[in-house]
């Protein structure tokens, strides 16, 4: 009995702050500050995990960018190299052909200058009375030239091999010219482009911030319809030349030449207006 009256007192004394007024609404807010903080927890957790996972695509555009930043620095360093050693090949079998051309006038040299050796020993083996026999003349006379002809051959083809060395060459520069001005307008097309985006964004707002781009379509037919209609031309073009006016008018301007691009805000309130 005593141990029965111990465990009711001990019940009791559980049981009598329920009784007290006030607790469940306190215990009530501490279920709400405990969801609370178990949904902070969870929004948390997710915002870090969103942010993880935002950061490794950048981290994997940063790569993608890189890698084919690199295989593009990469293509044209091999690019360079195939031509310079192609134009060092070209340039080295040129100099072999202009060694041998210079090898070929230098026999052609000698040739002469043995004509011109034989023709003085015989003109003075004449003044001594000693005259050699007509077959040796002949036989000296057919052997340069025979020699003659050879070193003739061997000029032409070497003649002709520069000629198509230096086509090739020129073919190789003419096409290397080519791809610098291909570079070139490439690179001012993407400036252009550039200029244009930045220039619709500036007068028709930042594309990645309007997402229904369809909702400004009618606005770009609006004023893009003189691209697609004559008739549309004409009628814009004979509005705008009702204003037509020289530069110095002291009633109106002349029409600018392009788009007039809004002026930058000049209070805060506009600013967030525009923004």
């Amino acid at each position: 009995r005593e141990e029965a009256e111990a465990a009711l007192r001990e019940l009791r004394e559980v049981v009598r702050p329920l009784r007290e007024p006030g607790y469940g609404e306190a215990l009530r807010r501490k279920a709400e500050r405990a969801r609370k903080r178990r949904l902070r927890l969870q929004r948390r957790k997710h915002e870090a995990r969103a942010a993880k996972e935002e950061e490794a695509a950048r981290a994997a555009e940063r790569e993608a960018k890189i890698d084919q930043w690199r295989a593009k620095c990469i293509q044209e360093v091999e690019e360079k190299n195939r031509e310079r050693e192609l134009k060092a090949a070209a340039d080295s079998v040129l100099s072999e052909v202009r060694k041998k051309q210079a090898d070929t006038k230098r026999m052609m040299d000698v040739l002469r200058g043995l004509e011109k050796l034989r023709k003085l020993r015989k003109e003075a083996a004449a003044r001594k009375g000693v005259c050699p026999p007509p077959s040796a003349d002949e036989a000296f006379e057919s052997q340069v030239e025979s020699l003659k002809m050879l070193l003739k051959t061997r000029t032409e083809l070497y003649e002709a091999e520069e000629r198509a060395l230096r086509v090739m060459l020129e073919g190789e520069q003419e096409e290397e010219r080519k791809r610098e001005m291909e570079k070139k307008l490439k690179k001012e097309r993407e400036k252009l482009l550039q200029q244009k985006l930045e220039m619709d964004s500036k007068l028709f707002g930042d594309p990645a911030e309007f997402p229904l781009a369809h909702l400004l379509q009618p606005f770009r037919d609006y004023y893009l319809q003189a691209e697609h209609s004559v008739a549309a031309l004409i009628r814009i073009r004979h509005e705008w030349d009702q204003y037509l006016v020289p530069a110095d008018h002291p009633e109106g301007s002349c029409i600018p030449p392009g788009w007039v691009l809004p002026s930058l805000p000049t209070s805060d309130t506009w600013a967030t207006a525009v923004r």
